[in-house]
Formats: C-alpha cells, sequence, structure tokens
C-alpha cells in the first residue's frame, strides 16, 4: 500500500517516536522512506540562558544534518532504504514540499504537544500538514 514515506523529524523525543513508526511501517511494506528535518537562519529560543562573556555561532543546517544522520542510521540498522533532506524554513512547508517533490504515499510526524490556547497563538506542524498534504498524513501521539 504505501511505497514511499516520509517521516519529519526535528530530533525531539515525539520527533523520534515518529520515525520508529514510519521504520516500522517501512519495513512491513517494503517502502522507501525519506526523513525531513527543516531549520532556519533566525531559529528562535524559547528558554532563558545564563549571559556569558562568550559567544558560539551554531550551523543550524549542520544540527539539522546530524538528526537526519542518526535517524537515517537507526532505519538502515533495521533493514529500510533511506535518503534525508535538511531544507531551510518551515518545518510544515519544508515536510510538504518533500511529499509532493517525491510523490510520497504517507506522510509521518510526531504530535507537537501543546495544548489550548499556546497551540493557537503558535500553530501547529501536524495541522497545516494534515489540512495540505498531497497523501495521507499519520500523526504519532506520545502522550
Amino acid at each position: 500500500m504505501f511505497r514511499t514515506i516520509v517521516a519529519g523529524t526535528d530530533g525531539s523525543s515525539r520527533a523520534d517516536k515518529a520515525v520508529q513508526e514510519a521504520i516500522d511501517i517501512a519495513r512491513s511494506e517494503g517502502a522507501r522512506l525519506h526523513l525531513v528535518a527543516a531549520f532556519s537562519k533566525r531559529e528562535r529560543h524559547w528558554e532563558d540562558l545564563a549571559s556569558t562573556a562568550r559567544v558560539q555561532v551554531v550551523d543550524l543546517r549542520q544540527v539539522a544534518e546530524q538528526v537526519l544522520a542518526r535517524e537515517a542510521g537507526k532505519a538502515e540498522e533495521q533493514g529500510i532504504e533511506v535518503d534525508w533532506s535538511a531544507r531551510e524554513g518551515d518545518p510544515a512547508d519544508a515536510i510538504l514540499d518533500a511529499a509532493e517533490e517525491i510523490d510520497a504515499d504517507l506522510i509521518v510526524l510526531g504530535s507537537k504537544g501543546m495544548h489550548g490556547a499556546q497551540r493557537y497563538m503558535f500553530g501547529s506542524v501536524p495541522n497545516k500538514v494534515t489540512h495540505h498534504a498531497p497523501c495521507s498524513v499519520m500523526v504519532v501521539r506520545t502522550d
């Protein structure tokens, strides 16, 4: 039923669970897996950071590629044919673009875990993907 599966990841535990679900489906269906991680030149950080005199530049593309390489390694260890792409921009758009480009049959992603007003203020990657996907979407709950 599924030949090509796209799974979005950001390296979080929610995403790890979704990627493992995508791996399991790919294995049972004999499907190819394509992993996607989005990054931004201007990343937002919501946590408080202690002030220091040291400044360190972080290459967010490299961080996304490290996450993808780790997840791809897990898939390959389980016998799954996998490729991946780190894409600059909005995570939902990155997943949707990848799904369209490779003619995916299924998108798998983790639930964001936001509730109430937070969900309406910041939006939701799963919500945007499910409303605009060119194929079926599976949102893996982690509650």
